[in-house]
């Protein structure tokens, strides 16, 4: 039986509570979409003959970052009923409930906390009124396969499907989106060369015209 890899999400940060969040990841499906914005007034003039005219056409149109979409699973079944397993007493007590109050402090604006640490700003806002203090949303990193992806989380939906007695959910499904951060950073550079050779191997898969 071939294991599945595990996907992960943690905060790119040295943050208090540390936020990271691994599942199984093999979903029926996973949604990336990207999106472009044409400008007509900026290019009136559409004609084009040769591929240095169509760069210059192109200059009216602007695209949007990456967003990609999946459901996850979040089950301690298995905990449960392995005596033996190190995180069963974890379960027992608290069921899935420690990754999804990870997964919810991921969209919990943070501060800056004591030395290089960071920590959500409803525990480290003091009596500063929420405009007086230097907020940012958590940059996190998308680890799928060998992808490495730097990501703000935009859209985060928790349906909890199962209880203990003690009502802390024990099964869920996590609807989550993701824009990917297009930018000068190492992580986005890795997966453009990865893009590129991909896209240049997909060559041997094009039969030859004669």
């Amino acid at each position: 039986m071939i294991k599945t890899a595990k996907g992960m999400l943690f905060e790119y940060a040295l943050s208090l509570p540390p936020l990271v969040v691994a599942f199984d990841f093999n979903p029926e499906s996973l949604t990336r979409t990207r999106t472009v914005s044409i400008d007509s007034s900026s290019m009136p003039i559409i004609d084009f003959k040769t591929p240095g005219e169509a760069n210059r056409i192109a200059q009216g149109a602007s695209v949007a970052a990456e967003t990609i979409s999946f459901d996850i699973l979040l089950d301690a079944t298995d905990k449960l009923s392995d005596t033996s397993d190190p995180m069963h007493a974890v379960a027992v007590v608290s069921g899935i409930e420690p990754e999804i109050a990870a997964l919810r402090s991921m969209l919990e604006p943070k501060v800056s906390g004591p030395g290089p640490f960071q920590i959500m700003s409803s525990l480290g806002g003091g009596g500063q009124h929420a405009h007086e203090r230097d907020e940012h949303l958590s940059i996190l990193l998308f680890v799928w396969g060998t992808h490495i992806l730097p990501v703000f989380m935009t859209n985060l939906t928790i349906e909890e499907q199962a209880h203990l007695p003690s009502l802390k959910p024990y099964r869920a499904k996590a609807s989550i989106s993701l824009q990917v951060i297009e930018s000068d950073n190492p992580f986005y550079q890795v997966e453009q060369v990865q893009r590129m050779v991909m896209s240049t191997a997909n060559l041997l898969n094009v039969p030859l015209p004669f």
